[in-house]
């Protein structure tokens, strides 16, 4: 099991008849450095709390990212979208677009960097209970338009995963996922439940963070009684294990 806070290991250099292929030991290297700073930025700013927490999934961890504690720092949140400007700034990017609330933030300061518009897509509930992403408020892609995606904080990828149908029924041209941190486990793709195409996925940042069942018969915290956070949007409660 990884500690908390530790960075996914990078896969070894390939050798073709006893010559290491320079290009991609070098794109290794480049992505662990960024990793690292990342790493760096959410540690400076306290984003990453050690305690008790309930996750949004409903799992308990013993670790939590708070994502605002970053992006709260104009400065931090210009050098980790400037990672995404050098990634895309010859791709020929039109548009960024991010899911409300931590995106929207992230899709504006990308979009100043590359010199493009940035919108956002919000969580509608329809009348069955379902939900859906929608770009509301007069914005607009039109039809064969490059954009890029990105997001804060990727555990299941539920809301850059709704914004895919969103992007593709205007006509849009996704050229890239991309998020801060990935808690997933390591997911490298995407798929539209639109269209059925798959996108590449890619973090700056993965982090390894173990999470439990509730109960003490599978979480430590729960099982040494330590009080339970939820934290989130709606201000951070607390509550018994149990709870």
């Amino acid at each position: 099991m990884a500690r908390a806070g530790s960075i996914a290991r990078s896969a070894p250099v390939r050798r073709l008849s006893g010559v290491t292929t320079i290009k991609p030991a070098l794109e290794i290297a480049a992505e662990a450095a960024v990793a690292a700073r990342t790493e760096a930025l959410f540690r400076a700013s306290g984003a990453l709390r050690e305690g008790h927490f309930k996750l949004k999934s409903g799992r308990h961890g013993d670790a939590y990212v708070e994502k605002f504690a970053v992006l709260s720092d104009p400065a931090a949140t210009s050098e980790l979208c400037g990672f995404w400007r050098a990634r895309y700034g010859e791709a020929g990017v039109d548009l960024v677009a991010g899911p409300t609330t931590g995106g929207v933030i992230l899709a504006f300061e990308t979009g100043r960097q590359l010199g493009t518009r940035a919108i956002f897509a919000e969580e509608v509930r329809a009348d069955d209970g379902t939900t859906r992403r929608e770009f509301r408020r007069g914005f607009t892609i039109r039809p064969g338009q490059r954009v890029l995606l990105v997001d804060d904080i990727l555990t299941t990828g539920g809301s850059i995963l709704a914004m895919l149908p969103a992007v593709e029924a205007m006509g849009g041209e996704i050229v890239g996922c991309e998020v801060l941190v990935d808690r997933s486990g390591g997911r490298a793709t995407i798929e539209s439940p639109l269209t059925g195409r798959t996108y590449p996925l890619r973090a700056l940042w993965r982090l390894e963070l173990p999470t439990y069942e509730l109960g003490p018969e599978s979480c430590p915290k729960c099982a040494a009684n330590e009080p339970l956070v939820a934290p989130g949007s709606s201000g951070t409660g607390v509550s018994s294990p149990s709870a």
